[in-house]
């Protein structure tokens, strides 16, 4: 079997509050370590997000790269950051950073259950209130299921 595209290293508690750009950085580095975009999809997600919030809603956003950046992708993967304060997300809370990396649209099934994660307010309870990263992937392991 592939690897999964979210794995549990790639899902993580941050210590504190950064800024918007640091936290795409963040989502970003940890698609990087895990061989899934070349280190040039993370200057794309900043490029994307300044021109188009990737704020979802309910402390949700979901950074990724420019179509001119396909070509980093090596293979589509997650990355989930919980954040233990909310960060100004032009001027939106977000306390959930999901990056992507998506080839062929493999990832959109996988971002349609998150949003269906994100539209029930119990579950974003849960998730705001996981102690450890493993919980926290525990919660989001539907997302991997077929």
């Amino acid at each position: 079997m592939s690897d999964p595209i979210l794995s549990q290293d790639s899902v993580r508690l941050a210590d504190g509050p950064v800024s918007r750009d640091e936290a795409i950085r963040a989502a970003g580095a940890i698609l990087v370590e895990r061989g899934a975009v070349e280190p040039a999809y993370v200057d794309a997600m900043l490029e994307r997000e300044g021109s188009v919030s990737t704020y979802m809603g309910n402390f949700l956003a979901i950074p990724h790269g420019t179509n001119d950046a396909k070509d980093a992708i090596k293979a589509s993967a997650l990355s989930f950051i919980r954040y233990p304060e909310a960060l100004d997300w032009n001027g939106d809370e977000v306390r959930f950073v999901v990056g992507i990396a998506g080839i062929d649209n493999e990832h959109l099934e996988i971002l349609s259950k998150i949003a269906i994660i994100f539209s029930d307010d119990d579950e974003v309870a849960k998730l705001v209130a996981a102690g450890s990263a493993e919980e926290l992937y525990t919660l989001l392991g539907e997302v991997n299921e077929g």
